[in-house]
């Protein structure tokens, strides 16, 4: 863009004159030195009226789509920053000199360190700069949530552009979980039948009319003759489990954490070859007791945390799939029982996390066809088990403050010096000494 025109009566935003530096020449073939002045610096949106030092005659842009210029008298420029980018602006004055000087417009920093020292007063240390049409954001905060508010500050400011992240966060800033599981597990068997075995034999065959029990071990009063067996079973067994589990687990500020005490196994899953068959691939799922957390250290020793226990084990049950040759296989199955919640708590506090609760009951009854149907006699004819199982799950999770320790840990075994054989036979000394 070139304008040679000396228009008056431009209303302009501001009037600003450019720092005085020394002037760079450079020589340019037959149309005389060109002398490169101070760079210009704009913001996006926003105008200026540049000073010159002599009368100029015309001026050019190398870009306008970054930015617009007009001659609004011989010894002011007018500008305007339409964009984010870097272009370059040329003057020739009466004299016939003439200069060059870059023109860079840039995001609008003023206006984000404004609002950040409205809307997070205590950020006075953070400053913003730009690097074309991307956001900088430097300085130390005390804590990570203030430096997350920035950030996000700084990022809905720029319209969705991702602003670059170089704060530094102050303080302590690794948090360590201890975690405490206890499982409570209450089962409750009762199993009352009767068990008949009548044995006969038919000319060269066996004929034999079971009525089959259902547990193994059970309290039984027998009647046998040669032939024959009849037993009745009555049974009633209650068990009490309880397990506890004290993991310790340390993660980063900001970082996710996690733990798991179980197993794994394989799960064969078709895929596809993509040649019209498909193949049987291994997909690995882990069960088991764990744990994931996510630590935000906050002003004043305030912990912030997002914890997610879960249980999960296999299932007696599963999925039947036949394979192309007619082989019938089962696949396991997992139950998991899961929470998820964000708590908010001081250093060595802690909180627990329960119902995780899980209730079964099975019935089954056993019994020979239409006999076992009959009123009061019919029980001589099956067996009946009831089985009810219930267990409760409960964590007690307390966060706390970690900083590494400025020198080595002394362990116990440092000092643990290994005897002689002379010692070990001759003196029974299970660690050596120390000569003088």
């Amino acid at each position: 863009m070139v304008c040679a025109a000396e228009p008056s009566g431009v209303n302009t935003m501001g009037k600003a004159a450019l720092h005085g530096s020394k002037a760079t020449v450079v020589a340019t073939g037959g149309h005389g030195p060109v002398q490169v002045e101070a760079p210009v610096r704009l913001t996006a949106g926003k105008s200026m009226v540049m000073g010159l030092p002599e009368k100029a005659v015309r001026i050019s842009i190398a870009n306008p789509d970054v930015a617009d210029v007009m001659l609004v008298s011989p010894k002011e420029v007018y500008l305007l920053g339409k964009k984010t980018g870097t272009t370059n602006l040329f003057v020739w004055s009466a004299g016939g000199a003439t200069s060059l000087r870059d023109v860079m417009v840039n995001v609008d920093t003023d206006a984000l360190q404004s609002k950040l020292r409205e809307w997070v007063p205590t950020a006075g240390g953070v400053s913003v700069d730009s690097v074309a049409d991307t956001l900088v954001v430097r300085g130390q905060v005390s804590d990570a949530l203030k430096a997350q508010r920035i950030m996000g500050l700084a990022d809905a400011f720029t319209g969705g552009k991702k602003a670059i992240n170089m704060l530094r966060v102050e303080g302590g800033q690794q948090v360590m979980l201890e975690v405490k599981v206890a499982e409570v597990s209450k089962t409750l068997l009762e199993d009352l039948g009767v068990d008949l075995n009548f044995t006969r034999n038919i000319g060269g065959a066996s004929v034999n009319l079971l009525s089959q029990l259902l547990t193994n071990g059970s309290t039984t009063i027998t009647s046998t003759r040669t032939g024959n067996n009849v037993a009745l079973t009555a049974e009633m067994k209650k068990g009490l489990v309880k397990v506890l589990a004290e993991p310790t687990i340390t993660a980063v500020n900001g970082q996710e954490g996690s733990f798991l005490a179980g197993g794994r196994i394989y799960i064969p899953v078709p895929q596809s070859n993509g040649l019209g068959g498909t193949s049987i691939i291994l997909e690995e799922k882990e069960f088991g007791v764990g744990l994931k957390f996510l630590p935000t250290v906050l002003e004043d020793g305030l912990i912030n945390l997002r914890v997610t226990p879960e249980v999960s084990e296999l299932s007696q049950y599963g999925t039947t799939i036949q394979s192309p040759g007619g082989q019938v296989s089962l696949l396991p199955s997992i139950t998991t029982r899961r929470a998820s919640t964000t708590v908010q708590l001081r250093d060595g506090e802690s909180f627990a996390i329960g119902g995780l609760i899980k209730s079964n009951v099975t019935e089954s009854i056993k019994a020979l066809p239409l006999l076992g149907e009959l009123p009061v006699l019919g029980a001589l004819f099956r067996s009946t088990a009831f089985q009810k199982e219930q267990s409760e799950l409960l964590f007690v999770v307390t966060p706390r403050l970690v900083k590494p320790t400025a020198a080595r840990t002394v362990l116990p075994t440092d000092n643990f010096k290994q005897p002689t054989r002379t010692e070990l036979f001759m003196d029974a000394e299970l660690e050596g000494k120390d000569k003088p």
